[in-house]
C-alpha cells in the first residue's frame, strides 16, 4: 500500500515558469567522441534541413489536402505517404540534434525564420504547381543535405552524415522520382 504523502495532491500545477536553461544554437558537452566544433558545425546544418523538412512536411500536407483533379485520390494518398516519411525524418533529424547536445529547431515561428523554402500562395495552386513547388522544396533540402552529409564526414561526424545519406537524401530521392513521374506528359492510352 503507497504511504501517505503530506500536501500530496492530484492537483496539476498550472502556468508554471522557468530559465531557459540552454539556448539555441549552443551544444552541451556530451561524451561522443566528437569535438565540440564538429557537433556545433553538424547542429548548424542539421538545424537548417530540419526546418526546411518542417515546411516540406506542411506542404505536402497542404498540397494533400488541396489537390484536385482527376488523379485527385492517388496524388492524394502519395502526398499523404509522403508527408509521413517527412515527418519521420524530422523526428530523425530532432533527435540527432539533441544527441549532439544540440538544441532541435521546434517551434513552427522559428522554423519560418530559419526554412531558404519559398512561401506557398495562401490559396490552391494548379496541381502541376504544386508538384513542382514540391520538388523544388525537395531539391533545395538534397543539394543541402548532399553538402552537410560531405563536411560533416569530414569532421569526423559519421553519424551526422550516415542519418543525412541513409535517411535524408534516399527519402528525398526516392520522393522526387515518384512526384517528378507525375509531371510526365504521356497519354494515358494510344488510339
Amino acid at each position: 500500500m503507497a504511504a501517505n504523502h503530506p500536501g500530496a495532491s492530484s492537483q496539476p500545477l498550472l502556468h508554471q515558469k522557468g530559465a531557459e536553461i540552454q539556448r539555441f544554437g549552443t551544444v552541451r558537452d556530451f561524451p561522443i567522441g566528437l569535438s565540440r566544433e564538429a557537433r556545433e558545425y553538424s547542429c548548424e546544418r542539421l538545424n537548417q534541413i530540419l526546418a526546411d523538412t518542417q515546411i516540406l512536411y506542411s506542404l505536402y500536407k497542404k498540397h494533400h489536402w488541396l489537390m484536385r483533379g482527376p488523379t485527385f485520390f492517388q496524388l492524394h494518398e502519395l502526398l499523404d505517404k509522403h508527408a509521413r516519411e517527412q515527418l519521420a525524418l524530422i523526428d530523425k533529424i530532432a533527435e540527432r540534434i539533441q544527441t549532439l547536445g544540440g538544441v532541435a529547431v521546434g517551434d513552427p515561428r522559428q522554423v519560418a525564420e530559419l526554412t531558404v523554402i519559398p512561401r506557398p500562395p495562401d490559396g490552391v495552386e494548379e496541381v502541376p504547381a504544386m508538384l513542382s513547388r514540391l520538388l523544388e522544396a525537395h531539391e533545395t533540402i538534397l543539394v543541402a543535405a548532399h553538402d552537410a552529409a560531405a563536411r560533416t564526414q569530414e569532421k569526423g561526424d559519421d553519424g551526422t552524415s550516415d542519418l543525412l545519406v541513409s535517411d535524408v537524401i534516399r527519402t528525398g530521392e526516392m520522393q522526387v522520382w515518384f512526384l517528378g513521374e507525375h509531371l510526365v506528359d504521356t497519354p494515358i492510352i494510344r488510339v
